[in-house]
């Protein structure tokens, strides 16, 4: 596996993990500010944005093997299941975005705040990569 292969699977690996302790630190503040429902919403948001995640990461892994496949003349066969992923998430969404307009257990606001917690965590990441990075040489 390659240097930068190692990165990118490192640090998807860490906007995981951070989505959800983005969303579980959230919730706690919800709870404690707004109550149970706000806190349940901001989770219900944070598992959506998560799954949302992955989902996608695995939809577009699956869309360059065929890709790098097909420049190479090789037979790559990509499991159903990946697209209905793919596709299923905006489906996944849609629902709940429904469910919230036509009168939900969940305030719309937290259920927006948690799906916000992918963003928060995509900032994190990029603050860490910034921080932690190497300094390119001097060009003089």
């Amino acid at each position: 596996m390659a240097a930068s292969e190692r990165f990118y699977r490192a640090a998807e690996s860490r906007i995981e993990w951070l989505t959800a302790g983005v969303g579980t630190a959230a919730a706690l503040v919800a709870a404690v500010c707004w109550g149970s429902r706000a806190a349940a919403g901001v989770v219900l948001g944070a598992a959506l944005a998560w799954v949302n995640f992955r989902w996608l990461k695995q939809g577009v892994a699956a869309l360059a093997q065929l890709f790098t496949a097909r420049a190479g003349a090789q037979s790559v066969r990509i499991p159903k299941r990946i697209y209905v992923k793919f596709l299923g998430r905006f489906a996944l969404l849609l629902a709940v975005v429904y469910v919230i307009l036509s009168g939900t257990l969940f305030p719309a606001a937290a259920v927006l705040a948690g799906l916000f917690a992918l963003v928060a965590a995509v900032l994190v990441e990029l603050l860490y990569e910034l921080l932690r990075g190497e300094r390119l040489p001097d060009a003089g």
